[in-house]
């Protein structure tokens, strides 16, 4: 559930902003005025954006992998992502969860995830997406994109459904993890994370730093740590993989539930958002003899 912690973030700080934005409107032209004078004069002292660092090894260590996944036309694997959030007395708790996660491209998805936390089921064929809660048995099902990077984009903005690893699912994972690289350079070798050998690197961009772990022989991503850079507590997020199969045999239902056919239907939208369209609270009835005196007049 890490997407609604950074849903909050994001309207905390959308909040800030329009906070910031009513103060300034209140000052005077005189204070606007030097105001502004200031920031021009500071902005000459900046130094010029430093250019990217990205050493040759990192990059090549991250196209290998990311060309070994989309070559896949099919893929599953074993996801256990850890992520921290504050606690009452100060350190941080650790919350886990477990998903199996199976794909076909280019129009079909399937995650299960089991726990710690509320269970839920995602499926999309190519045609609609739909989410599954079987603890309250209740079912949400959406028309969708054609194709997996669309569905997992409108899963995002209209029921704030991600998933971690979508980076490694959409049909060009080199973009999606170099997107706006400054930094990357390569660690060294590591014999102990996901069982085997790996290659260890960092990926850095104006929001996060990730170090990653890529099996050496078959280049298959074993497990991310990412820190968040505009947040003030460090918190740490790790997604671990394993039980890789690239190209497995699938069959026909892999991409369905038959379960989903017996829950309550409710709609597919925004857990935090504002009611679906059309939508108005009962009108309260009023007292008879009020009716009457309101027909009376």
């Amino acid at each position: 559930m890490i997407h609604y912690k950074f849903a909050a973030r994001a309207v905390l700080l959308a909040s800030a902003i329009a906070l910031a934005g009513a103060a300034s409107a209140q000052q005077s032209p005189t204070t606007v005025s030097k105001a502004s004078k200031s920031a021009r004069a500071s902005s000459k002292a900046i130094a010029p954006a430093a250019r990217p660092e990205l050493e040759a090894k990192a990059i090549d260590l991250l196209k290998a992998t990311s060309d070994r996944l989309a070559a896949a036309r099919s893929m599953s694997f074993t996801a256990i992502a850890t992520y921290e959030s504050p606690s009452r007395i100060g350190p941080a708790l650790a919350y886990t969860t477990l998903s199996e996660v199976l794909m076909q491209r280019p129009d079909k998805l399937r995650v299960i995830t089991l726990g710690d936390g509320p269970a839920s089921e995602f499926y999309y064929d190519g045609k609609t997406m739909t989410a599954f809660a079987p603890a309250e048995n209740l079912v949400a099902v959406s028309a969708a994109p054609p194709t997996i990077d669309g569905a997992l984009k409108a899963a995002f903005d209209s029921a704030a459904i991600y998933f971690p690893f979508t980076d490694l699912l959409v049909a060009d994972p080199y973009r999606a993890l170099a997107d706006g690289l400054t930094v990357a350079f390569y660690i060294g070798q590591s014999k102990v994370v996901g069982g085997t050998s790996t290659e260890m690197l960092a990926l850095v961009n104006d929001k996060v730093f990730v170090q990653l772990w890529l099996g050496t022989e078959d280049k298959l991503p074993r497990m991310l740590r990412a820190v968040f850079r505009d947040d003030p507590l460090r918190l740490r997020h790790q997604l671990e993989l394993s039980n890789w199969k690239l190209d497995p045999e699938l069959t026909a239902d892999a991409f369905a539930s038959s379960k989903t056919a017996a829950a309550a239907a409710i709609a597919f939208a925004h857990p935090g958002g504002s009611p679906a369209s059309g939508f108005r609270p009962p009108v309260k009835a009023r007292p008879a003899a009020k009716r009457q005196a309101a027909k009376a007049q």
